[in-house]
């Protein structure tokens, strides 16, 4: 079993490393080390995407990951053709609509008044369906990950969303940063490994600071 000692390194580093040995070498078995959850949840997912049967389990401080890859799930997805990463899985008939990625950096929208625009991203978020069929995935980072905890007033909207099949991704290493991890109630959580492929994959991306 291949052993993946990624105990003090912040997100997206534990999925590099565990992302560089994978393509280095044929791994049947290997198991990851991280000390912290949000780590745990983004490697976890990148192991299942990867074809790997998962389990994991904390012990003291850290959380350990193991798995076995699934032959027989990597042939399939070969025969598919398609291309899955952290849930977002594009096959021929999506990539034939404009796929729009938006991007809230913050729970508040412009600058200036902070209650104001608190209020005009409530606003935004909750007008965002209007967008669809095109709206495609929605990612949260830095303060905009505030909109996924308890309390939010768009956090209906939110859930609505992933009933919809529009993509919410939330920053882990935000949610750490502001003690939120525990909190998020809705959407994915991800790395910025993620957020940079998400990008590529659009057709556009919107900005929202």
């Amino acid at each position: 079993m291949k052993t993946i000692d990624a105990r003090g390194l912040n997100c997206p580093e534990p999925i590099l490393k565990t992302k560089k040995v994978l393509d280095s070498e044929e791994v049947i078995s290997i198991k990851v080390i991280v000390d912290n959850e949000a780590a745990s949840q983004n490697v976890s997912r990148f192991l299942q995407n990867q074809s790997f049967e998962i389990n994991h389990e904390k012990h003291n401080n850290d959380w350990i990951i193991t798995g076995n890859r699934d032959k027989n799930l990597k042939s399939v997805q070969n025969q598919n053709m398609e291309y899955d990463y952290q849930s977002c899985t594009i096959d021929s008939s999506e990539t034939q609509n404009s796929k729009i990625m938006v991007m809230c950096t913050s729970d508040k929208m412009g600058r200036g008044d902070d209650i104001l625009g608190a209020k005009l991203m409530i606003n935004f978020i909750k007008t965002l369906p209007e967008m669809q069929p095109q709206l495609w995935a929605l990612v949260l980072v830095n303060s905009g990950v505030r909109l996924t905890i308890e309390g939010s007033e768009v956090l209906t909207q939110l859930k609505e969303f992933e009933k919809s099949d529009i993509k919410v991704f939330v920053c882990g290493t935000c949610l750490s940063h502001f003690n939120l991890l525990e909190k998020k109630e809705v959407g994915q959580t991800t790395n910025m490994l993620d957020i940079v492929t998400l990008m590529q994959l659009a057709d556009k991306v919107i900005n929202i600071s």
